[in-house]
């Protein structure tokens, strides 16, 4: 039987030539390496510390294939990272800081024809613009949609301001992925790698909850929308989402139809830690919309996302779909011109 062609769908990547030129930019978004190269290299911007450590193969691109043909990883769709989508700063910076990246991640997917395939950045805090980086990225560097966070400087993603933003994308067919960035309630979660643990799944489960109940995903039905970490806690609360629905005034204000018709819209990657977990997302959502992922090269990963697939209790054409069937699909339509 031939093997599928594998496609991970959550990947990250800042090198050292977007480096330098987001040095060049203002001191306000210059990445620093404390020791470039070491094991224990920690990356700073602007004097505080971003990431701890910082891994060398989020700009080092030939351990990165090296990585991906060890764990046999065909294709890694490259996105930003979320300590550089710098929402915080003015529109005319976030623009210029997201371009930059997205010029860097097409030129390294020219440099390794198949091997990679990419979502660029947009500056959310300023919908129009973000909705002209995502065209240019699209239409002009071949990037297949965007990475964003899960809200800009704490409004939700259903902000009627980023109206703009959700049309163009739908329009474009761009390809989605939403990553937790901050985190609520982080004044609580100090201790024991909470913020990552419960704070990043809560952040994903706020944003999907957002679009759902906002009704984004009801006027634009077309939206491709990839939901990171299997969801965060949304696949599983769906029940809890319907009954408030039915209940409560409040889950009607933005929504028409019931809530399931919109969750059926988003997509997932597998990233779940956990073979029961992952195979309940599987017959929930449907093979077709759960998607590889490893968070590759973060530690909070699973690096061995083929292998964590190929372990589950499911049918060969599941497992295909899952591998890479329906991200090459999602992802292969060229874009608009």
């Amino acid at each position: 039987m031939t093997r599928p062609r594998t496609v991970d769908c959550h990947t990250h990547i800042l090198g050292e030539e977007a480096m330098r030129r987001l040095a060049r930019e203002s001191p306000k978004v210059a990445p620093v390496m404390t020791a470039r190269g070491d094991p224990a290299c920690r990356l700073t911007i602007d004097g505080a510390v971003v990431q701890d450590p910082f891994p060398r193969e989020l700009w080092d691109t030939e351990q990165r294939l090296r990585d991906m043909d060890a764990h046999g990883v065909d294709t890694q769709v490259l996105a930003p990272t979320v300590f550089t989508f710098f929402y915080q700063h003015e529109p005319a910076l976030g623009l210029s800081c997201a371009a930059l990246q997205n010029d860097e991640i097409a030129a390294e997917i020219k440099r390794h024809p198949g091997r990679f395939l990419g979502l660029g950045g947009v500056p959310l805090q300023a919908p129009e613009l973000a909705a002209q980086e995502l065209r240019r990225a699209m239409t002009t560097l071949g990037l297949r949609g965007a990475m964003i966070g899960t809200h800009v400087r704490g409004r939700n993603l259903d902000d009627p301001a980023l109206a703009p933003f959700w049309a163009e994308a739908e329009t474009l067919g761009a390809f989605i992925f939403i990553h937790p960035h901050g985190g609520a309630g982080a004044e609580r979660l100090g201790a024991y790698y909470l913020k990552n643990l419960v704070g990043l799944p809560f952040e994903t489960t706020i944003a999907g909850a957002s679009l759902v109940f906002g009704g984004v995903l009801e006027r634009h039905p077309d939206l491709k929308i990839c939901l990171s970490h299997g969801g965060g806690f949304l696949p599983y609360q769906a029940g809890r989402f319907r009954h408030g629905f039915d209940v409560r005034p409040e889950a009607k204000v933005n929504l028409k139809g019931p809530p399931e018709a919109s969750i059926a819209r988003l997509y997932y990657d597998t990233i779940l830690h956990s073979k029961p977990t992952l195979e309940f997302l599987i017959s929930s959502a449907g093979a077709d919309h759960v998607l590889l992922g490893s968070d590759y090269p973060f530690d909070m990963g699973n690096l061995d996302c083929i292998a964590r697939v190929e372990a589950l209790a499911i049918a060969a054409e599941q497992r295909d779909l899952i591998l890479g069937g329906w991200t090459e699909r999602l992802l292969g339509a060229r874009a608009p011109a």
